[in-house]
């Protein structure tokens, strides 16, 4: 009788994701992809545009019969998702959300690097210790970024929103957990700057592709020393961040805070402290850019 040979089993691939909505035009799924294949690991990253908060609960109850191992939280769930996990780290509960979850032992683990992703990438341009900080908009991702620049050394913190409850919850947390005054401005047609801002942060998703919707702002307003800020990921520079570069500001990109923060994940979720250089190189393909 001839012998029969086996193959050899390849390992489980390990799921990852991201769910939100929209999330289409979000680079991060190639970017994980493509450190996953660099580091040789048999996992990969799915994006989900979920539209409604019933579906989200559907959607995170399912992720342990399917067998995920993390999954990435993006607008406009950051704060909704809360209730639907096991447990949270001390960063949601300072800052009432939560940007990426693990999932150990079936059980669903949140946490919050949103504003450690932001302070790593500003800082690669600009110290952070006593910026006086404009931020527009104030939603899951913003009330993180404000309560961590805060902490990083901001001096003092303006807050316009559309929705005065929005706005003066996020300023009243931020003092909370922070001790750094922060105010709330109402968006009222054009934003006007107040005098002496150094640091201009857009947290909405004005700008984004594929509408590039300008942010509206007195750019008269903003001084040119000032640095301006955008957590949009696609495009890299934004109609926002291309405006203020054009009036001498120094600019700080999504796609950087997007890769400092996808860093932290990866090690979490893998144990494998990365390369910075694999992740900008994955990104920077999956716009276009390599």
């Amino acid at each position: 009788m001839a012998s029969s040979s086996r193959s050899p089993i390849a390992p489980q691939k390990q799921m990852t994701g991201m769910m939100g909505h929209p999330v289409a035009e979000n680079p991060i799924d190639r970017m994980f992809d493509a450190v996953f294949a660099h580091h040789g690991l048999p996992w990969q990253f799915w994006k989900n545009d979920i539209a409604t908060e019933a579906d989200l609960a559907l959607a995170v109850a399912a992720l342990r019969p399917l067998g995920y191992r993390g999954m990435c939280i993006t607008v406009p769930w950051k704060v909704a998702v809360i209730p639907l996990l096991d447990e949270v780290d001390d960063d949601v509960r300072a800052i009432g959300a939560a940007n990426y979850m693990t999932i150990e032992g079936g059980r669903l683990i949140g946490h919050n690097n949103d504003g450690k992703g932001v302070v790593k990438a500003i800082e690669k341009v600009v110290p952070l210790q006593g910026q006086r900080v404009v931020m527009l908009g104030a939603g899951g991702a913003g009330r993180a970024m404000a309560v961590e620049l805060a902490w990083a050394g901001a001096a003092a913190m303006t807050l316009v929103t559309r929705r005065e409850t929005q706005g003066r919850e996020v300023a009243a947390l931020v003092e909370q957990a922070s001790g750094v005054p922060c105010q709330w401005q109402p968006w009222e047609g054009e934003v006007s700057v107040p005098e002496g801002t150094t640091l201009l942060m857009n947290a909405t998703h004005l700008g984004c592709a594929p509408e590039l919707e300008p942010v509206p702002i007195r750019w008269d307003t903003v001084d040119p020393q000032c640095t301006a800020v955008d957590v949009i990921t696609n495009p890299r520079l934004t109609p926002f961040l291309l405006t203020a570069r054009e009036r001498g500001c120094r600019v700080v990109d999504g796609v950087e805070m997007l890769v400092q923060l996808a860093i932290q994940i990866f090690h979490l979720w893998t144990g494998i402290q990365p390369e910075e250089s694999v992740f900008q190189r994955a990104v920077a393909e999956a716009l276009g850019e390599g």
